[in-house]
């Protein structure tokens, strides 16, 4: 087994604003796994908050040495003797297990999404974000994401309803909203959420703070809008805690560390009566591909880290009628664009 990797810098078309922060370009690791004749790609993106840098993933990716496993691969060793390692670092261990799928995939002549019995007949449109901006420029956005059935507007500041208004001046699809921990009143956010009802909002992720149980839970109880958790939602362990606070969680592979818990955290939402939102980070087509073959078995998806990005290295993936098309190509899927090479 051998594992490369190289840093890349994936640049955003616009500056792409949150309640807290805006950032133009992400930080990322493109990483490979040979295995006799066939390659598994994987990729990390690290985003300011989530507290991972190139620097940290390459000090844990000198500390991996995969030589103990071999065909048939058993993810939840794999999984097991990552987090072993060392705590934390999610984006890092979700390339590693990205890659391994898609490998699998090519070794099994097998798409990834039939390793997780998903169908795609099932897959759920996917929205398309526009990231915190002044009114004209959300706006620029909103007209250009003609071809998607859902807008995902950041929300968070103080400017929110200007926001939705010049959004609804040019387009009359579902919206769903971010907030990003933006929110601190109850009372102004339920408010707030009743009248982005009355807009057309079908969900609200993280409107206030994580640490705020209270509050979140308060506002689920009285929404008319499903309440998403994310930010709060990492890992498997957090998906219990979710309940009763919560209508649903985002799934995101670079807080799961990848397919393999992902899946299992759809598995115990479904458990537990609570819906899944699948989304993304500033990804390429590797991470969101992954993400994909797990769609179908979610409410809702928030796939499209490629659409948003200037130097997308791999082919953007197969989109039709507002959803990706999953195929019967083995792993991923995944095709660079030429001349790119790891």
């Amino acid at each position: 087994m051998k594992l490369t990797y190289q840093p890349y810098q994936l640049e955003l078309k616009y500056p792409f604003g949150i309640s807290k922060f805006t950032r133009t370009a992400t930080p990322l690791i493109l990483l490979q796994l040979e295995y006799e004749s066939f390659t598994g790609f994987g990729e990390a993106s690290m985003v300011p908050y989530m507290g991972e840098n190139p620097e940290t993933a390459t000090a844990f990716l000198k500390k991996v040495d995969l030589s103990r496993f071999h065909h048939p691969f058993n993810m939840e060793k794999v999984m097991a003797y990552l987090d072993d390692l060392a705590p934390g670092n999610p984006n890092i261990k979700a390339a590693i297990d990205i890659a391994f799928y898609d490998l699998i995939g090519k070794l099994e002549q097998k798409p990834c999404y039939k390793m997780f019995h998903a169908d795609p007949e099932l897959m759920p449109v996917t929205s398309f974000t526009l990231g915190l901006d002044t009114p004209e420029m959300m706006l620029k956005k909103a007209q250009e994401a003609a071809g998607f059935k859902v807008i995902k507007i950041k929300l968070g500041r103080d400017n929110d309803e200007e926001i939705i208004r010049a959004v609804r001046s040019v387009t009359n699809v579902p919206l769903y909203v971010d907030a990003n921990q933006g929110w601190t009143d109850r009372q102004q956010s339920l408010d707030k959420i009743y009248w982005l009802h009355e807009q057309g909002v079908e969900l609200i992720e993280q409107p206030m703070d994580k640490n705020d149980v209270d509050g979140n839970a308060w506002l689920t109880e009285n929404s008319p809008v499903a309440i998403i958790g994310d930010e709060a939602v990492q890992r498997f362990a957090d998906v219990e805690k979710a309940k009763g606070v919560y209508h649903g969680i985002n799934v995101k592979l670079m807080k799961s560390a990848g397919m393999y818990e992902g899946h299992r955290m759809i598995l115990k939402a479904k458990e537990l009566g609570l819906k899944v939102l699948i989304g993304c980070m500033s990804e390429t087509s590797c991470a969101t591909l992954a993400a994909a073959a797990l769609a179908p078995l979610c409410d809702w998806a928030d796939l499209d880290g490629p659409f948003l990005t200037k130097n997308n290295p791999y082919q953007n993936p197969d989109f039709a009628d507002g959803k990706y098309v999953l195929k019967e190509a083995f792993g991923l899927g995944l095709r660079s664009v030429d001349g790119f090479r790891l």
